[in-house]
């Protein structure tokens, strides 16, 4: 293997060293220089649009790109020079004479990059003329709003819609000062090949894109005498709100975190991860019913709200291999909506069911008729990590400061296979631990299946259960799912089990996760759950305490008449938009 090739240069006179091929705004970085930018994201592909980090370099007669310039042998470069600073300045001032700039009622204020850059630049007014496009913010959808008067046609959203999840739904239209970011024809997100995930409102710099805001809706209902409001949290958000809240990415805040949500006024806290045990119970057993009945294979997983939405609108012929089993969100509402409610005698007109969740399309899901019963949802309402970070801050609640409690009962007990849901090849492993051992009647050593962990956009793997042998895939982002999808359907797979995640890392990337999030807070995420998953006593779903009782008490066994009734779903076989 040949040397990696260094390069020699000086950025503001200190000295650097970078891989051939590093561009400037990455060289600065590791010698502790933000060169200032917009459009830069530093998973996406260069666009070079803003030119907000534009640069001197010596030698050169004009200012350059830093994102897109690469750094060559003696280069000298500087960030922080009078010509720079001023054509930063005024191309920030051109960019907010077409912003909307009611920056105090945005929810994207003390978070927006633009703003950020304003305050760091100390524009306090606008120089130029406002040639602003007021326009009313498109609100169609159960999960994300668009504010085209908000976009500074950066270009990030197209690129996540595209390069991630190879979609396109949006792109941009026109030309010159008539330029905006749209969907085809100028249509609503939901009349689109959209499926809500939310990857666009995840990297955009300002409040173009973002998710719908439930969270007064929420607070009238913690406020209201009346209602019993519990609330449910998904295994990713235990390592991403501290991000949100000023702590180390990957930070492991599960304890402070049931404690600021009580200190919100729920009347209970619960955990997804014993919805996610109690998934692994269903979908195992429906995994073992196919293989023994010659089901359809593979079967795939359906926890993915946004890989859900995508099946049905892009292979809607495809929907048979879907398990018919519920998310541990979903799961979570109904056994609330029943179970919980009859142990504990709430009437369902005062119970509230309110879910943390690292994803947009979560949102679009709670609205679907198929999740609840006799006209009446099982979760009323979701709420993404940024929104939540938002509560917390809005109650002024000191995060950190906050003491370590536990989950209530009966939902709060969840394992260390339901903790690892939240990352790419986790609902795999979960699934795995559980059939392995009924399977087989032993357990499986080691307990961690290492093979389907790991960053690899798809990943295979082949385990012997018993003599059967399954042969398993991975796949992370819908631009991965579609490539494992097309060889599926052109028959060169032998797949028996199917994980599909539409966000990149599974949901500790969800769309809704905090802003800044990139591949490596991602992995971070990532290494945090299996810490999680790897100090708990209780790492496999059918063993969990909580499990077993709502089996013996309220549903008999996995895939009976009740828990298909209440558990398990159907899906729609449409290319057509959702209609609310």
């Amino acid at each position: 293997m040949s040397e990696e090739v260094m390069i020699n240069l000086k950025i503001n006179d200190i000295p650097v060293s970078v891989p051939k091929g590093t561009k400037v705004i990455e060289a600065a970085k590791k010698i502790g220089i933000d060169i200032p930018h917009l459009c830069y994201h530093p998973d996406q592909q260069i666009k070079a649009r803003c030119r907000v980090c534009s640069v001197e370099v010596k030698g050169k007669n004009r200012l350059l790109a830093s994102c897109s310039t690469e750094v060559w042998e003696g280069m000298e470069v500087y960030t922080n020079t009078e010509t720079v600073r001023n054509a930063q300045e005024g191309i920030l001032q051109l960019i907010l004479s077409s912003h909307n700039q009611e920056c105090r009622v945005c929810n994207k204020n003390g978070s927006c990059d633009l703003q950020e850059l304003c305050n760091r630049f100390n524009i306090e007014k606008e120089s130029l003329p406002d040639v602003c496009k007021y326009q009313k913010a498109k609100n169609t959808n159960p999960s994300l709003v668009r504010d085209p008067s908000k976009c500074i046609k950066c270009g990030r959203c197209i690129r996540a819609c595209k390069d991630v999840q190879g979609i396109e739904a949006i792109a941009f239209s026109g030309r010159s000062h008539n330029l905006v970011v749209a969907a085809p024809f100028n249509l609503d997100l939901a009349e689109t090949d959209c499926v809500l995930c939310g990857q666009c409102s995840l990297v955009c710099p300002t409040g173009a894109i973002m998710e719908k805001d439930d969270t007064q809706k929420v607070l009238d209902w913690i406020q209201d005498p009346a209602k019993h409001v519990i609330v449910q949290i998904a295994p990713s958000i235990r390592v991403s709100l501290g991000d949100a809240l000023g702590l180390e990415p990957g930070s492991i805040v599960t304890g402070q975190l049931v404690s600021a949500l009580r200190a919100l006024g729920f009347n209970k806290v619960f955990d997804t991860n014993f919805s996610a045990d109690l998934t692994i119970m269903e979908e195992g057993y429906e995994l073992l019913s196919r293989l023994q009945n010659k089901g359809t294979l593979p079967m795939i997983t359906s926890c993915s709200p946004g890989w859900v939405n995508y099946l049905e609108k892009h292979y809607p012929e495809m929907t048979p291999h879907l398990s018919t089993a519920k998310s541990p969100m979903s799961m979570f509402g109904a056994v609330a909506k029943t179970y919980y409610a009859e142990k504990m005698g709430i009437s369902l007109d005062d119970l509230v069911t309110v879910s943390i969740m690292p994803c947009t399309a979560k949102k679009f899901e709670a609205a679907r008729p198929e999740m609840g019963r006799n006209g009446r949802l099982d979760v009323d309402a979701v709420l993404t990590t940024r929104e939540l970070a938002r509560l917390i801050k809005k109650a002024d609640i000191k995060f950190d400061a906050l003491p370590e409690n536990d989950f209530d009962s009966p939902l709060g007990t969840g394992s260390g296979a339901g903790a690892i849901f939240g990352a790419t090849g986790g609902v795999m492993e979960a699934a795995l631990r559980t059939v392995y051992e009924k399977v087989t009647g032993r357990e499986a050593a080691p307990l961690e299946f290492t093979d389907v962990r790991g960053f690899d956009g798809i990943k295979e793997a082949t385990y012997d259960l018993g003599g059967t042998q399954i042969k398993v895939a991975i796949v992370h982002t819908l631009k991965n799912a579609r490539i494992l999808l097309d060889r599926i359907k052109a028959g060169g797979c032998d797949y028996t089990f199917v994980e599909i995640m539409a966000c990149p890392g599974g949901c500790i990337g969800g769309g809704g996760q905090p802003y800044g999030t990139t591949n490596e807070i991602r992995r971070k995420r990532i290494a945090a759950l299996y810490e999680i998953d790897k100090g708990l006593t209780l790492r496999k779903s059918h063993e969990n305490p909580d499990i077993i009782t709502l089996y013996k008490e309220f549903l008999g066994e996995p895939l009976s008449e009740k828990a298909h009734h209440l558990l398990h779903t159907h899906y729609t076989q449409v290319h057509k938009a959702y209609e609310f």
